[in-house]
């Protein structure tokens, strides 16, 4: 059980290291003006035609064979 958290360790260890990033640029949260008021926009129509799904069930008479179990006597 060691082992495995060892290699777990191992591998997350390596597979963190593998990469390098360098900011280049920060970046910065964009400014908004909360007083201005404006059209809330609209929502596309669309229309969707789908399948038509009959959903039914039917009696089924299904033949089993018949087996026959011996079970060896008690001694």
């Amino acid at each position: 059980m060691k082992k495995i958290a060892i290699a777990s360790i191992l591998t997350a260890g390596l597979a963190l290291s593998a990469c390098e990033a360098n900011v280049t640029e920060e970046g910065e949260m964009p400014s908004m003006d909360v007083d201005v008021s404006g059209d809330a926009g609209q929502l596309p129509e669309i229309d969707v035609d789908t399948a038509d799904v009959e959903v039914g069930t039917e009696e089924v008479t299904v033949d089993v064979p018949d087996i026959d179990v011996e079970m060896p006597s008690e001694q």
